[in-house]
């Protein structure tokens, strides 16, 4: 199994779950208000005065199989839309309970 951390402009809160669900991941865990910069460009997330967006995080452990379907769809909604922020990680997963 594989575990995929995705962090994400909230904008794609919708279209994130959807994504999932389209490539029939149904599980998943979304931490919402989560703030953060980027480490290359872009501004920051940090839901204030001053830069008022904010970021969500989803966390969804997969088969393996399914990981780089997941990763490939995550980079063409990236690509359409550099400026908004997503990141995504994938990380094994030794042991589940």
């Amino acid at each position: 199994m594989k575990a995929i951390f995705i962090s994400y402009n909230q904008a794609y809160n919708q279209e994130i779950v959807e994504l999932l669900e389209g490539i029939g991941q149904r599980g998943y865990t979304v931490w919402t208000e989560v703030g953060g910069r980027g480490s290359i460009d872009g501004e920051p997330h940090l839901g204030s005065h001053a830069w008022p967006t904010q970021n969500h995080a989803l966390f969804t452990a997969v088969d393996d199989s399914l990981a780089p379907k997941i990763m490939k769809a995550l980079r063409e909604t990236d690509s359409a839309n550099e400026k908004l922020g997503l990141r995504a990680y994938v990380l094994p997963i030794e042991e589940s309970l």
